[in-house]
């Protein structure tokens, strides 16, 4: 009877110890697919940061802790450093996102250590010993395409007379006029530096291709998110398609925070 006892004293031990495990690692596992909750986003040429306002709500409403970079535009150099500031701000891995030039920006900033996935929303994806212009080159742009030569100073617009059509064709006009109006000042030489480290190469990434683009090209996003092997979404909206399809471009995000948190 004791040998008995002994043995189902050691049966029922074993299973509450099993059960205790099974809960627990199911806890953990659940945290772990919350882990990420850091969202830094990037804007590029011809707007600022402003423009993330629609991105910005859906996503906190989710629950994410999203901080908005405002880049100079002076340099690669000076955005990637303004980019890497926001992420030593972070307290844990974030997702980094970039829209259009900003993919530039995140694809040498995110090497920082806090970055755990890349997200390219209608974005420049170039290697090492690539530019941002290089790629934009590398198809005819579309006629409603308005990027000015470089002034007097050495910056690069976007003309007015083109600029909804060209840049942002599925928002108001009234709110395509505001952006044109707080466009940042882009210099030129930032859109001619190549990148020394790209990210994509060590970290998860995901690509947005907006299919109205007229700004960079469905298919020069194509072509980019496809050799680096990207999982590629596509959304029909123009090149600011995180102001026109905040709801689609915030779930490829969440997405992304979900896939690198497993």
């Amino acid at each position: 009877m004791e040998k008995k006892t002994l043995t189902n004293t050691l049966k029922s031990g074993l299973i509450a110890a099993a059960m205790t495990f099974t809960a627990t690692t199911a806890i953990n596992t659940d945290a772990e697919a919350q882990q990420v909750k850091n969202v830094v986003l990037v804007h590029g040429a011809f707007a600022d940061g402003s423009g993330y306002k629609n991105l910005y709500t859906e996503l906190t409403k989710k629950g994410y802790n999203v901080t908005v970079v405002q880049n100079p535009l002076s340099s690669l150099e000076a955005d990637v450093e303004a980019t890497k500031r926001a992420l030593d701000k972070q307290d844990g891995p974030a997702i980094l996102a970039g829209h259009s030039w900003g993919g530039v920006v995140i694809t040498e900033a995110g090497n920082h250590p806090k970055v755990a996935g890349l997200v390219y929303i209608a974005a420049f994806q170039p290697d090492k010993g690539e530019s941002g212009l290089q790629w934009v080159q590398s198809a005819p742009p579309a006629p409603e395409n308005g990027i000015t030569a470089p002034d007097e100073n050495g910056i690069v617009y976007f003309e007015k007379s083109k600029y909804h059509a060209g840049f942002c064709a599925d928002i108001p006009k009234e709110q395509a006029d505001f952006m044109y109006a707080s466009q940042g000042t882009f210099y030129a030489k930032a859109f001619a530096t190549s990148i020394t480290n790209a990210a994509w190469r060590s970290k998860p990434a995901f690509g947005i291709v907006a299919t109205e683009d007229k700004a960079i090209v469905p298919e020069i996003q194509r072509n980019m998110y496809k050799r680096s092997n990207t999982k590629i979404t596509e959304i029909k909206g123009s090149h600011v398609v995180f102001m026109s399809q905040p709801a689609k471009v915030a779930a490829v995000i969440i997405d992304a925070a979900k896939s690198v948190s497993k």
